[in-house]
């Protein structure tokens, strides 16, 4: 098992650009996701992986060696779609069995490693069952099943859990994570699910419109995003635009109509006088709590999500949420109450654009 890594990859259908000039290293054994909206160029750029779809420009090497010109039988990977593409006709073991039969493995040693797989997704009681006898989470196992049981350098995953209900998602997610940790096969897993991408990862590349904005682990990307893109795809941001004042080593300060707030720098050379956004977190913006921080606002509504209490929040003419575990003392719709956040919770990004919208 050895590195996939992307070289200035390109690829272009027409005038336009799906995969525009991507590097990114894939460590072996790792469980890398492809994170970003529809029509980003996540999926084509696995399919570029597998070989179903020509690099223009750039090349891809596994280990050490260009794949460039090797067809997608040669490169053993295994894919496993979200439609699942079971054969209807055919049961589980047959299913299983059909990439090992085209690579005319012996008949014993099929049945070994078939029962192998099954046992790795837990499904060898339903060995002799037809598709249709199962739900979509066990389909979804049984692709997974068929995608291990060739022994790929690398598994790669389409959206494989778009078709589940919220239940089986969350299921799902912690069986590929399982499987992963005690086959330690690499996986490439494309999805536009934030809780999903954050949840399994070992890294994420985050991409928006052929590009990739950052690569890192979810911790990272998720409390030190790159850019305002990143900030407000990969979870809520609450963003007030302001102007930098001064840096403090590694903190800013930064006036805004709310106040004048210090923060993370997001970037090393931002400067005083740049225009700026103030990113927190809505769990990091607190209605009672200690914080360097501070801002007068109105509770203009709660939302009940089970586990946590939103809170809206208007503070001038900025819109602002905050997340509590349980809910804060004295906070009533319609009332004015005092937010915080520590400089350590705030992250100082660079406007972008006409500002942090």
């Amino acid at each position: 098992m050895e590195n996939i890594t992307l070289k200035n990859v390109t690829k272009r259908f027409g005038k336009t650009t799906a995969v525009d000039n991507v590097s990114l290293e894939i460590k072996a054994g790792s469980l890398f996701f492809l994170l970003g909206p529809s029509g980003c160029g996540k999926t084509t750029l696995l399919r570029m992986v597998a070989g179903f779809c020509e690099v223009e420009e750039g090349d891809i090497f596994f280990g050490g060696s260009s794949v460039k010109t090797v067809p997608p039988g040669k490169r053993n990977t295994a894919l496993v779609f979200q439609n699942y593409a079971l054969w209807p006709h055919l049961n589980v073991h047959r299913n299983v069995a059909y990439g090992l039969e085209e690579r005319r493995v012996p008949p014993g040693e099929i049945r070994a490693r078939v029962r192998e797989a099954l046992a790795s997704v837990r499904m060898e009681e339903y060995e002799f069952r037809k598709p249709n006898e199962l739900s979509g989470g066990q389909q979804q196992r049984v692709a997974l099943a068929r995608a291990l049981v060739v022994k790929p350098d690398a598994v790669l995953l389409d959206e494989p859990l778009s078709n589940l209900d919220a239940r089986l998602r969350m299921e799902m997610r912690e069986e590929i994570r399982r499987i992963h940790d005690e086959t330690g096969v690499t996986m490439i897993y494309v999805t536009h699910d934030q809780k999903e991408a954050l949840t399994m990862a070992d890294e994420i590349a985050v991409m928006s419109m052929g590009r990739v904005e950052q690569i890192g682990a979810p911790q990272e990307i998720y409390r030190s995003p790159a850019n305002i893109f990143v900030a407000t795809f990969l979870g809520d941001a609450n963003l007030i635009q302001g102007e930098l004042i001064e840096r403090i080593g590694p903190f800013g300060m930064i006036r805004t109509p709310l106040g004048v707030f210090t923060g993370r720098l997001a970037d090393p050379n931002m400067r005083g006088g740049d225009a700026a956004c103030c990113m927190v977190r809505p769990e990091n913006l607190r209605l009672s709590g200690a914080g360097e921080n501070r801002l007068p606002v109105i509770i203009k509504n709660t939302v009940f999500l089970g586990e946590a209490q939103q809170y809206l929040l208007q503070a001038g003419s900025v819109s602002l949420k905050a997340l509590a575990v349980g809910s804060a003392d004295g906070v009533v719709k319609g009332k004015q109450a005092e937010a915080a956040f520590t400089a350590a919770d705030a992250l100082l990004l660079p406007a972008e654009g006409e500002g942090c919208a």
